[in-house]
């Protein structure tokens, strides 16, 4: 077990990590997984979490901290009438569907293949989001079902194996089918919701009786890092929403893929160091 003050100083560092992921979670719609993920990573490392579980743990606990977050945000988002409640409502079933999808297969796969799903999805959707043409787009509006149905079932998948509220995808999902990006955002924090709250109990599943989680833990979810984090993301996330309506479309996007960017290049490095 390391020292007091160094663990004064991780707390400290997730205690930063929950105002970013508060912030991100107003600004982006998301639920702040994609900098929390990270996080968690290298402070379980720290303390000496086995490098089995350490991507689980961190991925599991991320989406257990999503819940309040994304709900802080959808409430904030809606009541300024951006959110488009008929995709939500035509997702109620697909996005859980994939998250509880998710759980399953992150019981089955390597810590390496979680963090790979990490980089490959992070930097695919910044390269988009940094490099985007106006002549990039699938359709002037969302497809029809099932084909709209099945997009949420994948983004829920995909978001559940990396942790996140599913707004780093669906942004990218609405935005390539015309939609504005601060519709996007505020659907965005929604689709959280519907994600996160399956797949809380997804990883409780996927991990319980695991040998080598640590104190406190229940599955994949550790509550001393959700219950320190949580309370600060609530706080700073009406303040996000506040920030997202004053910028512009086009400083989003860039923020949000040179975010995305520096994430996925940070998982590579964790990969191959």
């Amino acid at each position: 077990m390391p020292p007091v003050t160094d663990l004064v100083v991780f707390a400290l560092a997730l205690a930063a990590a929950g105002v970013v992921s508060g912030l991100l979670a107003g600004i982006f719609g998301i639920g702040g997984g994609a900098i929390l993920v990270p996080v968690f990573y290298q402070v379980f490392g720290y303390l000496d979490v086995p490098e089995a579980v350490r991507m689980h743990l961190s991925v599991g606990t991320s989406i257990a901290i999503i819940v309040p977050t994304s709900l802080r945000s959808f409430t904030a988002h809606r009541k300024r009438g951006a959110v488009d409640m008929d995709l939500l409502k035509g997702w109620i079933v697909a996005l859980p569907l994939g998250a509880i999808l998710a759980s399953v297969i992150a019981a089955m796969i390597s810590s390496v293949g979680l963090r790979l799903i990490f980089v490959v999805i992070s930097l695919g959707v910044a390269a988009r989001m940094l490099f985007d043409q106006p002549h990039w787009r699938l359709g002037k509006d969302l497809p029809p079902n099932p084909w709209k149905w099945i997009a949420g079932v994948i983004i829920g998948t995909l978001s559940g194996l990396m942790g996140i509220g599913g707004g780093v995808l669906n942004n990218t999902f609405m935005t390539m089918y015309g939609r504005p990006i601060h519709q996007a955002v505020a659907t965005s924090s929604g689709v959280g919701v519907l994600i996160s709250i399956p797949g809380i109990f997804g990883y409780i599943w996927a991990g319980w009786g695991d040998p080598g989680l640590p104190p406190l833990s229940t599955g994949f979810i550790n509550w001393i890092a959700v219950a320190l984090i949580i309370p600060i993301a609530l706080v700073v996330t009406p303040y996000g929403v506040k920030m997202a309506h004053a910028m512009s479309k086009r400083h989003l996007e860039m923020g949000f893929g040179i975010f995305l960017l520096f994430v996925g290049a940070r998982f590579l490095y964790s990969i191959y160091a």
